[in-house]
C-alpha cells in the first residue's frame, strides 16, 4: 500500500490519480477528508503534520510513501518528524518531492527550505528518492481571471527563463519510484523539454486561445507590498523575492534528462498543458 500526503494538492492529487490507475493499493492524506475528491477504491484518512498520532496511524501499515511537506520557513523541520515517524511504523520506502534550486548559494534561505528534508529522507535508513522539479505549468492558472477579463497578466520575473514542467509527469515520475526500487539513492531534477520566460508562456496561452494575452511586468516593490498585504510572513516574503530575483537574473535557466530518463519519453511540452487545460483561460 502506498501513501500520499498533500493527496488533494497540486501533484499529490495527480499521484493518487496515477496510483489508482495502476489498481495500486492507495491511501490518500488530507487535513479535511469530507472535502476530498478521490478515485473509487482510495482510501481517504485524516492526517495533519502536526498532529503526530493522526501521521502514525495514517502511516499504519504503508510500505511507501509519497511526502510533501508545507513549503516555508517555519516548517523546515516538518520532515524530520513525517520521515521518523513513517520508519517507526514500518514504511519501508520513501519519496520526497522538493524543488529546483535547493542548495543554490543564489537562492539565499528560500534554498535551505528543503534542505532538512532532503537530509531526514537520505539519513532515515529508507529507501529513498528525492525529485527536485522546475516551475509547474499549472502556476500560470494564476492568470485565469485576469486572461477571462482580457487584462495583462502579472510577470514577476522578467525575461528569465525556466524548464518550466508539467505537473503530470512530476507524478508520473514519483509513481516509478514509488512502485520501484529502481530509482532508490536518485536525486532527479525534473524539468521540461523547453525553457520558457513569463512572456513566452503567456504568448503560448495567447496562440493556443486565438487571442492575444499581454503581459505587464511587476516591481519588486510592488510585489513585497501584495505579499505583505496577503499576510505573508516577512521570511516568507524575503525567501519568495528572492527566488524570483535569482529567475529573473538567469540562474534557473535549467533542463534536465531526468524525466526521459525514468519515464522513457520527453517530458510534454508547456502547449500541450494549456491545450488541455484550455477550459481555465476561457469565460464562461
Amino acid at each position: 500500500m502506498i501513501l500520499v500526503t498533500g493527496a488533494t494538492g497540486t501533484i499529490g492529487s495527480e499521484v493518487v490519480r496515477q496510483l489508482a490507475e495502476r489498481d495500486v493499493k492507495v491511501r490518500a492524506v488530507t487535513r479535511d477528508p469530507g472535502r476530498a475528491q478521490a478515485p473509487a477504491g482510495v482510501e481517504v484518512v485524516r492526517g495533519d503534520y502536526r498532529d503526530g498520532a493522526s501521521m502514525a496511524a495514517a502511516f499504519d501499515g504503508a510500505e511507501a510513501v509519497f511526502l510533501v511537506s508545507v513549503l516555508g520557513p517555519d516548517d523546515v523541520n516538518t520532515d524530520r518528524a513525517l520521515v521518523e515517524a513513517a520508519r517507526d511504523a514500518g514504511v519501508r520506502r520513501v519519496v520526497k518531492l522538493s524543488a529546483i534550486g535547493t542548495g543554490e548559494s543564489g537562492l539565499g534561505d528560500f534554498s535551505t527550505w528543503h534542505l532538512p528534508g532532503e537530509n531526514a529522507v537520505r539519513d532515515s535508513g529508507l529507501e529513498w528518492t528525492v525529485l527536485r522539479p522546475s516551475s509547474f505549468a499549472s502556476n500560470t492558472v494564476s492568470w485565469a481571471e485576469a486572461v477571462r477579463a482580457g487584462q495583462p497578466v502579472p510577470n514577476l520575473t522578467g525575461a528569465g527563463t525556466q524548464g518550466v514542467i508539467d505537473p503530470r509527469d512530476v507524478a508520473a515520475v514519483a509513481v516509478e519510484a514509488l512502485v520501484s526500487p529502481a530509482h532508490s539513492g536518485h536525486l532527479y531534477t525534473l524539468t521540461g523539454p523547453e525553457l520558457l520566460s513569463g512572456p513566452d508562456q503567456a504568448a503560448i496561452i495567447g496562440e493556443v486561445l486565438g487571442c492575444p494575452v499581454a503581459v505587464t511586468d511587476v516591481p519588486h516593490e510592488i510585489a513585497a507590498e501584495q505579499m505583505r498585504a496577503a499576510g505573508m510572513s516577512p521570511e516568507y516574503v524575503d525567501g519568495a523575492l528572492a527566488g524570483q530575483a535569482y529567475v529573473r537574473s538567469g540562474g534557473n535557466a535549467v533542463l534536465t534528462e531526468d524525466v526521459r530518463v525514468v519515464l522513457g519519453h520527453a517530458p510534454r511540452v508547456y502547449r500541450e498543458w494549456v491545450a488541455d487545460h484550455r477550459g481555465a483561460f476561457v469565460a464562461e
